[in-house]
């Protein structure tokens, strides 16, 4: 056992009156000054007579204008014990020791001054050396809140691993910690037994492989090599050493420069069941035809990427919640008649329409559309397929007239000319493309005279005097 030898005791002048003796006082008051950073003369009551400060500090703070002040006055309140102790230790000759006292500052902060009183004299004089702590409190202060915040971290890292910990234990799998070189146990979970039948402290330290079937460890090791690799995840099916068949999957993680492997034993009974509709949701992610799922008012729930291609859109979420009809439909128009078909029908077949986007020309498309019920939440589902490229470019497929009909009525005007006067050929030639484009609405609207009115912007007291007019359609019902 070393033992500490004891610290040196203070060493004084040997011959102080031969060393200070012939000093004169300005050599003296020189000494002073430069052993201090505040120097202070004071009186048998304790006043300040002369004042010496040498930090450049302490001068902005007011301290040369101390003169005539008893010291025990420029001091806070709880400091004010300590100047009395060490005048009075200073009067009475005792021995003096360092004490800290602080000042009152303009800005409500304290300056610390580390002060040593000794006397100077017969006739009751007082030298105050004073240091300035100023630094050192600054220093104090931040090493304060550095160990707070560290104490703050520890107590988050202290929570975080209860947490984890917890989850751990209380896992439903078997999860178990494996050294990522070695392949040994390092951690095992309370639900190792369940599953394995091998005790969870036993296995520690054992390699991994003492848990399973010879027939599965090359399977085994193939996975883990390939976790090892990667940060991803990996499954696969493996049977135990008691021949229960289970899941295992493997994760990498690094800590403190190590690899390790987090294990996952899943009994088939808990082992997740593969989503029926994934077959259908990855067809319908690549299927050419836009499709595209809305609420009841008709706001984007859900779209494929061939819709987001159509509307020039990078990402799904850049389409979700918003109107269909931004992008579908003639405004004002096709959505309400297209509406009001699924409300009554419950499905909609080819409709002609257009689509639309930020950039470039609409499309045309053909849209198919079905209502899905569902007592809390009904959905509509559009098909949406892009036929601009197999239709003529000019008149739409549902409003254009056959090309004969066109010319002979074209014809049939002409030849009126110098016959009959211009005004009434104007006035012939507006019921004619009046009636074409009330057939047109009528053909759009597969017969709904309700949607062909809100269509072509008439009252349907409009459309039923014009129908009446030119014949069209039985108004007898």
């Amino acid at each position: 056992m070393t033992v500490q030898p004891p610290s040196p005791a203070a060493i004084a002048f040997r011959e102080p009156d031969r060393a200070f003796g012939g000093l004169a006082a300005d050599t003296a008051a020189g000494l002073v000054s430069a052993a201090s950073d505040l120097a202070l003369i004071l009186d048998r009551e304790g006043v300040i007579r002369d004042v010496s400060v040498s930090s450049g500090d302490l001068a902005e703070h007011g301290i040369g204008d101390w003169l005539d002040r008893r010291w025990i006055d420029t001091v806070t309140d709880d400091s004010k014990a300590k100047v009395a102790e060490m005048l009075d230790a200073a009067f009475k000759g005792h021995a003096a020791r360092w004490r800290q006292v602080n000042h009152p500052a303009d800005d409500g902060a304290d300056i610390p001054v580390r002060y040593f009183a000794l006397s100077a004299g017969l006739d009751g004089r007082v030298i105050v050396i004073g240091r300035d702590l100023q630094a050192s409190a600054i220093l104090q202060q931040r090493l304060l809140a550095v160990q707070q915040s560290v104490e703050r971290d520890y107590l988050r890292l202290r929570q975080a691993e209860q947490r984890y910990r917890l989850l751990f234990q209380s896992a439903s799998e078997a999860v178990l910690i494996l050294d990522g070189t070695s392949r040994r146990i390092r951690e095992a979970n309370p639900a190792v037994q369940k599953v394995t039948g091998r005790d969870p402290v036993a296995v520690i330290g054992q390699p991994f492989n003492t848990l399973l079937d010879s027939s599965s460890f090359a399977e085994a090791e193939e996975l883990l090599s390939s976790a090892n690799s990667s940060a991803g995840g990996a499954s696969t099916t493996v049977r135990l050493a008691g021949g229960a068949a289970c899941l295992l999957s493997a994760s990498l993680y690094r800590h403190d420069r190590m690899a390790s492997l987090l294990v996952r034993l899943t009994p088939e009974s808990l082992a997740p069941v593969a989503d029926p509709n994934a077959a259908l949701t990855a067809v319908l992610s690549r299927i050419s035809d836009a499709f595209v799922v809305t609420d009841t008012d008709l706001r984007i729930l859900t779209a494929n990427p061939a819709f987001l291609d159509l509307v020039h859109l990078a990402s799904r979420e850049e389409v979700v919640h918003l109107p269909l009809d931004r992008y579908l439909g003639r405004p004002q128009i096709d959505l309400k008649v297209m509406l009001a078909q699924l409300k009554e029908h419950g499905s909609l077949r080819n409709f002609a329409t257009v689509i639309r986007s930020g950039f470039g020309e609409p499309e045309d498309v053909e849209v198919t559309a079905v209502v899905v019920p569902d007592d809390s939440r009904p959905t509509y589902g559009f098909s949406i397929r892009n036929v601009s490229r197999r239709l003529p470019s000019g008149d739409g497929v549902s409003t254009a007239l056959p090309l004969g009909a066109t010319a002979r009525s074209v014809e049939q005007l002409t030849q009126l000319i110098g016959r009959v006067p211009m005004k009434d050929i104007v006035r012939e030639s507006t019921d004619l493309i009046e009636k074409m484009c009330i057939e047109a609405a009528l053909n759009l609207t597969q017969d709904n005279r309700a949607s062909a009115a809100d269509v072509l912007g008439l009252s349907r007291q409009s459309l039923y005097s014009k129908l009446r007019r030119y014949g069209l359609g039985d108004l007898d019902d």
